[in-house]
């Protein structure tokens, strides 16, 4: 998606043909960094510590786990050296205190996803997209995880070739995007043998959304509608993409009380619409939450929205209720994430 700018990473989720043209710009990943503020660092500090003082234990137990394209991963012993092709395993991965041996785009996961800390003598094995085989397999590991929909993808083959287990998510279920994320990072903890770690952190997620939702109904708002969406300047015009029904953000938001209200169409893995400052101006009353960009390589679509007519003239920006998310919030990332992202819509609607 280097045609939406050479920095800013997008998912392969758009599938819906009238969303085609931003189907040619999502082949490569996405989420996008917020315009006030980088995320705060709580979490992967507190996780560190959590890891230095862990006293969960590993799993020495045989290990046999299906991954989502229904394939059965038989291992003697729980894996240890572990190559994440997708930040979401990465994070997932250090969530539950295993430092993967390689990581695809580390440098991007370092930007884009400051849930958890990469240590910094990682392995990089190449982009996300395109991973360097021969990089995996100095690794040696004793699993890769791999984001896709099929077995028949060709790292997959190259690597099966080579006696490499390979476990491959599909990355999202907008039928239930929260309980999808969660299973995941079950998935991982279970092939890790790290389901004692898992069951805290998993705890520890359940938690801060109670305490998010109490925190929103004490609050005074103006309304509970929302829309959650991220942009980009395409040529000289903006577009939008909104986080609809089966998103992972926007129904975090729901979890809290809140009401999704973009209505327009979306991809169904990962609920991501699109649109316009003309269609998203049709939304009403809703509250607006959104990321932009504080990539000095990438112009700001947020300034241009803010020149725009029919921007100024909704009601949520008259009202003064547009909240930018801070940066390093990754989008389509596990419990940690996610906690982030909750601290982030009470913040602003709190504050």
């Amino acid at each position: 998606m280097n045609t939406l700018s050479p920095t800013r990473p997008r998912k392969p989720v758009i599938a819906l043909a009238s969303l085609s043209a931003v189907c040619a710009l999502a082949l490569s990943a996405c989420g996008t960094t917020g315009t006030e503020a980088s995320a705060e660092d709580g979490n992967s500090e507190s996780t560190s510590e959590a890891c230095a003082d862990d006293s969960s234990t590993t799993s020495a137990d045989p290990v046999s786990v299906k991954d989502d394209t229904g394939h059965q991963i038989k291992l003697d012993k729980p894996a240890s050296t572990v190559v994440s092709l997708e930040w979401q395993y990465t994070e997932d991965l250090l969530s539950l205190c295993v430092d993967p041996a390689a990581v695809a785009d580390a440098k991007g996961f370092t930007t884009w996803d400051t849930a958890e800390k990469l240590p910094e003598n990682t392995t990089d094995v190449g982009t996300r997209q395109e991973p360097n085989v021969e990089s995996i397999l100095s690794a040696n590991p004793d699993l890769v995880i791999i984001e896709t929909t099929s077995r028949d993808d060709k790292i997959v083959g190259q690597l099966e070739d080579q006696g490499i287990p390979v476990m491959a998510m599909t990355g999202a279920d907008g039928k239930d995007p929260v309980a999808y994320m969660k299973d995941t990072f079950s998935t991982v903890a279970e092939v890790t043998g790290r389901g004692e770690r898992a069951d805290t952190v998993l705890a520890e997620f359940d938690a801060k959304v109670e305490e998010s939702k109490k925190a929103l109904e004490s609050a005074d708002l103006d309304t509970k509608e929302f829309v959650y969406f991220d942009g980009w300047v395409n040529g000289s015009n903006v577009a939008l993409r909104p986080f609809g029904q089966g998103s992972l953000f926007g129904e975090l938001g729901e979890e809290l009380g809140l009401k999704n209200v973009w209505t327009g169409e979306v991809d169904p893995a990962y609920g991501l619409g699109q649109t316009d400052i003309e269609g998203i101006s049709k939304v009403g009353d809703a509250n607006f939450f959104y990321t932009g960009t504080d990539d000095p390589e990438s112009e700001d679509y947020v300034e241009l929205l803010e020149k725009n007519d029919i921007w100024s003239n909704i009601p949520a920006v008259k009202d003064d209720r547009t909240f930018a998310f801070p940066s390093g919030i990754w989008t389509f990332g596990g419990p940690k994430s996610s906690e982030q992202a909750l601290d982030a819509y009470v913040e602003a609607l709190t504050k």
